[in-house]
């Protein structure tokens, strides 16, 4: 079977995570990725060799030095050649580089150029981390327990996101036809993803807040809660779920989810109670048969 993105070369000059995960979702699809690596190895292969591979498969490698005029008239070439660019830079290196729109249409007029950066490429030449990032955005402040400090959650999801973002973006482009700059920044990836969050502060005046056990703001039950042995990671999103695990933990009431966010201190009582009977793998086992049509129930071991 011939995979979606067969045919199609994307150029990489990517470092670390951000576009190094977009090109190779991008090269999961089929598409033939050339990561284009500088003298001494892209800086992640300086890490271990199982962090460079987790970001780099389905790749091809070459070695250009792009502050040479030989690595600049060999990128020229492979423009020629391809559909898109994609790289990961401060501003700065990727205009001294060549690496946007602009400096490369001379050799591929329909060339598809994605530039992944902390600001975006008009936003300043500010360095920018992943978590650095989630904390400038807030998503940190977010996360945790109410009274502790504003906490990450152990993995680079800004980076990760802001690659699919960079994926999607560069197949639109090159969907239209037509070649062109795409400028895909970190803090914006991030704060869309404040969405709910932001619209209840900018629209009806709601702070956000941080809830035990990472509870959600508008589902009730919806967090982390402690079992006999172990943690169960409850969902509850319609009232039809709430019926059907309400009759297998015996509880009674709050049969409307309006009813269970205006008490929800009460529903989050009778519910810890309840799971607090048995353990996290036997309420897996009993609450998988009920019939949903989702997996709305995971199990957390303690460590």
């Amino acid at each position: 079977m011939t995979a979606p993105l067969a045919g199609i070369r994307i150029l990489e000059v990517g470092t670390m995570l951000a576009g190094p995960y977009a090109t190779m979702l991008l090269a999961d699809l089929g598409a033939e990725v050339i990561k284009i690596e500088p003298p001494g190895g892209e800086i992640s292969r300086q890490v271990s060799d199982s962090y460079f591979a987790s970001l780099n498969r389905n790749k091809a490698s070459i070695c250009l030095d792009l502050n040479s005029p030989e690595g600049q008239t060999r990128l020229g070439e492979l423009v020629a050649k391809s559909h898109a660019l994609l790289v990961n830079l401060k501003p700065s290196a990727i205009r001294r580089l060549g690496l946007t729109y602009d400096a490369l249409r001379r050799h591929n007029e329909r060339i598809v150029c994605v530039a992944i950066t902390g600001f975006g490429l008009d936003g300043g030449d500010e360095p920018a981390f992943d978590y650095v990032i989630q904390a400038a955005t807030g998503v940190a402040a977010l996360t945790g327990e109410p009274d502790g400090p504003p906490t990450l959650p152990g993995y680079s999801s800004a980076d990760n996101s802001t690659g699919l973002a960079a994926a999607l973006g560069l197949l639109a482009q090159i969907t239209s036809g037509q070649g062109g700059q795409v400028d895909v920044s970190l803090r914006d990836v991030m704060l869309s993803q404040l969405n709910y969050h932001a619209s209840a502060y900018l629209n009806d005046g709601v702070e956000p807040q941080r809830r035990q056990f990472g509870a959600h703001s508008y589902y009730v039950p919806a967090q982390i809660f402690p079992t006999a042995d172990g943690y169960l990671a409850l969902f509850v999103t319609h009232d039809a779920f709430w019926k059907s695990f309400a009759a297998e933990a015996n509880i009674d009431g709050f049969e409307s989810m309006a009813e269970r966010v205006a008490r929800r201190d009460e529903v989050l009582e009778v519910v810890t109670a309840a799971l607090a009977t048995d353990t996290a793998v036997n309420w897996e086992s009993r609450l998988r048969p009920l019939g949903f049509r989702q997996r709305l129930f995971g199990r957390c071991r303690k460590h």
